[in-house]
C-alpha cells in the first residue's frame, strides 16, 4: 500500500475507492483501515462444501448494498437517519456468502453516490482502498459511469464492470438505473475470474482465445501522459501470448460518427476542433446529462429537498446545475445507447477486444481545482461512457506507475462477453505485468522520462498542434523532439508538413533531406521535398525550373517506393504540364 501512492488522491463520480494515505508521509495520524470502512462486522458462508467448491475469501461490500440488520447508507449520515435497517441481502451479497466468501465490514461510499470521495463524513470512499491495502481479497462496487473503473485505475487494482443487466441490482441504492452496473475490485486475476464467475453464474465451459484486438488510437490521444508507455506493453502480450496477426488499430470515433447517427446530433456545442474528439466528448457529457439531469434528480431529488442533507459544496453546486431534461432529450439518449450497443456488437463480435485508457493521467491531487473544471470530467467521462452507454463489459489492468502515480489500461468486450473478457484478462495479466517490470528495468536508476519518450510527447503535441491548424506551435513541438531525439526522420518530415503550411519552404526542403538521409525510404520526406521545390519554384522565377527539375525527381522516387502513390502521380503530370 505504501508503494502505491505518494500523496493524497481524490476520485470522481461514483468512487468507491478514494483517497490513498501513506501514514508515513503526513503528520497526522491516519486510521489503521484508511478510512475504507464504515463498520466492522462478520457475515460468514454456511458449512462449506467438500473442496474445491468453496471458495474460502474475504470481502466487503459498500455502503449501498443492503445487508439484513443493518441500514442501508448511501454517504451522508442524514439518510442513515432517515432510513431503518435492511430486512434481507442485496442478492449479489447472499450470492457470495452462499458461494463461501465472508463479509467483514461496508466501506465508506461518497455523498450520495455522486461526489468526489473527500466529503466530511468520511476521509476516503473504502472499496478500492480496501482491496489495494491487503483487508481484503475483492470487495464490491457500484459502476454507474466510472465508479468501479476510476478508482481501480488510481488505486493501482483490478476493477471490473460486468455487461449492463448481466447482475440484477436488487437490493442496492439507485444512482441511475439505467446505467448502475455492480463491480468488482480485486488484486489477483484468479480472484477477480473467480468472483466474476460466481456473481454471473457462469457454466464452466471452454476458454476462447481473442481474435481481434483493437487498440483505439484517438483514444489514447486524450492521454496526459505518453501513450506509448501503455500501447508498448499491450502490444508486446499480444504479440507473444496471441500472435501478431490479432493485432489491431482504430479510430473510433470515425466508426461512431459513423454508426451513431443519433450522437452526431450532440455534437453542436461541443468544443474541438477535431470531428472524432467531438464524438468522444459528446458521449461523456450524454452520459453525464442522463445520469444526474434525468435518473439521479428524479430518484433522489423529493429527498434532497425535504430532508436538506450538509453537502460538500461540491456536490451542491454539481445538484444545483441540475436542469430540467426535456423528453426529447431522453429519446435521444435512449436512441444513442441503443444504437452504441449494436454498433459496438457489431464490431466486436464474439471475440473482439477494445482495448483504451481507463483514464486520461494522473490521479488529480486532492483539493486542487482540476477535479472540478468540466475539461477534467468531460476527459475522464469521455473514456468511461463508451461501456456505460453500450452495455459493454470492461476491465481495468493495472500496468504499475508513471511518476510514482498508477498506470492503467482497460479491455472492453461486447455485452454478454463477460465470461470471454474475464477469461482474457486471468490470461494476459501475467504477460501484462512481466512487459511492465522490462520497462521499469530499462528505464534509467532515476526512473524519469526517457529522451525518446519525451521526444514522442513532443511530437505527439506537434501532431496535435497541426490538427488545429497551428503551424508555428507544431514547429515548435516537433523542434523540442529533434532537440531531444535528432536521428528520427519523422521527426524532421513532420516538421517540414508544418512548414510548408506556413510558406516557410527553404526550412521544409531542408527538413526533407535530412529524413531522407536518415532514410532513404520514407515516401513522405520525397513527396513533402518535392512539394517544397515545387512551390520554390513558382516563388524564385530564376530558379524555376531548376527547383521544378528536382521536385520532378523527388516526386518519381516516391512512386518508386510506392508505384501507386495518387500524391506523386499527381504532382508530376502537374510538372509535366509546367515544362510543356
Amino acid at each position: 500500500m505504501a508503494s502505491t501512492a505518494a500523496n493524497l488522491w481524490v476520485l470522481v463520480g461514483l468512487s468507491v475507492a478514494g483517497i490513498l494515505l501513506v501514514a508515513r508521509r503526513f503528520k497526522r495520524v491516519v486510521k489503521a483501515d484508511f478510512g475504507a470502512f464504515i463498520e466492522r462486522f462478520e457475515l460468514l458462508p454456511p458449512p462449506p462444501p467438500a473442496p474445491p467448491k468453496a471458495p474460502t475469501l474475504s470481502r466487503a461490500s459498500p455502503s449501498p448494498f443492503d445487508i439484513k440488520g443493518y441500514i442501508t447508507g448511501f454517504g451522508i449520515p442524514e439518510w442513515s437517519k432517515t432510513h431503518e435497517p435492511a430486512d434481507w441481502s442485496s442478492p449479489a451479497v447472499s450470492i457470495l456468502i452462499n458461494g463461501g466468501a465472508t463479509c467483514v465490514g461496508k466501506t465508506v461510499i461518497d455523498e450520495l453516490g455522486y461526489s468526489t470521495g473527500s466529503h466530511s463524513w468520511g476521509s476516503s470512499s473504502g472499496s478500492a482502498v480496501a482491496v489495494s491495502a491487503g483487508f481484503v481479497e475483492f470487495s464490491l462496487g457500484i459502476d454507474t459511469i466510472g465508479g468501479v473503473r476510476l478508482p481501480a485505475a488510481y488505486c493501482g487494482v483490478l476493477g471490473f464492470r460486468p455487461s449492463f443487466g448481466a447482475i440484477a441490482n436488487t437490493g442496492v441504492l439507485p444512482v441511475s438505473p439505467s446505467l448502475d452496473s455492480i463491480g468488482v475490485f480485486a488484486k489477483d486475476p484468479s480472484i477477480l475470474h473467480r468472483v466474476g464467475h460466481v456473481l454471473l453464474q457462469l457454466p464452466c465451459s471452454e476458454k476462447r482465445q481473442p481474435r481481434h484486438i483493437m487498440i483505439v488510437d484517438d483514444y489514447f490521444q486524450l492521454l496526459k501522459i505518453p501513450a506509448n508507455r501503455i500501447t508498448q506493453v499491450v502490444t508486446k502480450s499480444t504479440e507473444k501470448l496471441f500472435g501478431r496477426q490479432v493485432l489491431n488499430h482504430i479510430n473510433l470515433g470515425d466508426y461512431l460518427a459513423a454508426r451513431v447517427p443519433s450522437l452526431k446530433q450532440l455534437n453542436d456545442g461541443i468544443q474541438s476542433s477535431d470531428q472524432k474528439l467531438r464524438s468522444l466528448k459528446s458521449l461523456g457529457k450524454l452520459c453525464k446529462c442522463y445520469r444526474g439531469d434525468h435518473e439521479f434528480k428524479s430518484i433522489h431529488g423529493e429527498w434532497i429537498g425535504s430532508v436538506r442533507p450538509a453537502l460538500s459544496s461540491f456536490l451542491s453546486k454539481q445538484l444545483d446545475a441540475l436542469s430540467e431534461t426535456s423528453s426529447f432529450t431522453i429519446e435521444r439518449c435512449q436512441s444513442v445507447r441503443n444504437e452504441m450497443r449494436l454498433a459496438l456488437n457489431a464490431l466486436l463480435k464474439d471475440d473482439g477486444l477494445l482495448v483504451i485508457p481507463t483514464v486520461p493521467g494522473s490521479p488529480p491531487k486532492y483539493g486542487s481545482r482540476e477535479i472540478l473544471s468540466d475539461d477534467y470530467q468531460i476527459a475522464a467521462l469521455s473514456l468511461l461512457a463508451i461501456a456505460s452507454m453500450s452495455g459493454c463489459c470492461q476491465a481495468t489492468v493495472p500496468l504499475g506507475f508513471h511518476e510514482k502515480s498508477p498506470v492503467s489500461v482497460s479491455i472492453i468486450a461486447r455485452q454478454g462477453g463477460d465470461r470471454f473478457l474475464l477469461d482474457t484478462v486471468q490470461a494476459i495479466y501475467a504477460s501484462l505485468q512481466e512487459h511492465v517490470d522490462n520497462l521499469v528495468k530499462s528505464s534509467s536508476s532515476s526512473k524519469t522520462i526517457s529522451l525518446e519518450e519525451s521526444a514522442e510527447l513532443a511530437k505527439e503535441k506537434g501532431n496535435a498542434a497541426y490538427k488545429d491548424k497551428q503551424w508555428q506551435k507544431a514547429v515548435s513541438f516537433y523542434s523540442e523532439a529533434i532537440k531531444l531525439s535528432g536521428k528520427n526522420p519523422t521527426y524532421y518530415s513532420n516538421r517540414a508538413a508544418a512548414y510548408l503550411e506556413s510558406g516557410s519552404y527553404l526550412q521544409a526542403e531542408a527538413d526533407c533531406s535530412t529524413a531522407i538521409s536518415l532514410d532513404k525510404k520514407g515516401v513522405k520526406a520525397y513527396l513533402r521535398r518535392g512539394t517544397a521545390r515545387e512551390l520554390l519554384g513558382y516563388y524564385k522565377e530564376l530558379w524555376k525550373r531548376w527547383w521544378c527539375v528536382f521536385g520532378d525527381a523527388d516526386f518519381k522516387y516516391a512512386l518508386v517506393l510506392e508505384p501507386t502513390n495518387k500524391t506523386a502521380n499527381v504532382a508530376l503530370s502537374r510538372l509535366q504540364k509546367l515544362f510543356q
